[in-house]
């Protein structure tokens, strides 16, 4: 790519390749969460998207499965999305996994690179409780994936509505042309799977259910049921 000339004639480098993160606990890692992460960035025209699984979830209980089997688990989910890649940052660094930073420990190490953080619509409308909120926007894009039928910016927290209003862009370029500080809203296919329900039914059941295999890879529900992961103690051996 060619250096771009601004108006005052000055020849301005072009920024590196953006990149993207997917966060979450993965409890296990399903299709709802690759399918997200693979369509945006292909939509967003990225090489890849990082998935990054939590080390302590500071929004929820302890998961239901240790960092390795979590890490094992995406690691075989990723071999079915080859543009996804998994990164153990919040695992190296342990304690609370806040995104917040996550995001600084990107920044720091690639001032000038675009960060974009894809985060889903319920996520984002909860985006105010999370730890110095306010400043991801300082170190990230965030990209929001609507739900069907709603849009993401309506019903908003005040101050998240004021952060919507005065961030939210319709180009797509903007993410690549700044580092940091907008919203962007990218549609994905309906995605209606929660690890809640699929940690229930591996709970409740002796053998996995072979619907399972609609809403995980394959290798993912081999890998649980070889490791008797989520079971009820009834059902763990």
């Amino acid at each position: 790519m060619e250096p771009a000339a601004s108006a005052n004639g000055v020849v301005a480098e072009p920024r590196p390749e953006p990149i993207a993160l997917l966060g979450g606990t993965f409890d296990p890692v399903h299709y709802g969460h690759l399918r997200f992460a693979d369509e945006a960035r292909a939509a967003l025209g990225l090489s890849e998207v990082r998935l990054v699984p939590s080390a302590i979830p500071p929004h929820r209980g302890t998961p239901g499965a240790s960092a390795t089997d979590r890490v094992a688990m995406l690691e075989l989910a990723a071999r079915e999305f080859p543009a996804l890649r998994v990164d153990r940052c919040e695992l190296r660094r342990g304690g609370p996994s806040y995104t917040v930073d996550t995001l600084a420990a990107f920044r720091d190490a690639q001032p000038k690179t675009p960060l974009i953080l894809l985060v889903g619509a319920d996520a984002f409308r909860g985006l105010a409780g999370w730890h110095r909120w306010q400043h991801l926007f300082e170190l990230a894009h965030l990209v929001v994936a609507p739900r069907p039928g709603s849009a993401p910016g309506e019903g908003l927290p005040p101050e998240l509505a004021r952060e919507w209003s005065a961030r939210i862009v319709t180009d797509p370029a903007v993410l690549r042309t700044s580092a940091a500080g907008s919203i962007y809203v990218q549609p994905i296919s309906a995605q209606p799977i929660a690890a809640t329900v699929i940690r229930k039914a591996l709970r409740d059941l002796p053998h996995a259910d072979p619907s399972l295999a609609r809403l995980l890879p394959p290798a993912v529900l081999t890998y649980i049921e070889s490791k008797r992961l989520y079971r009820s103690p009834t059902n763990a051996n």
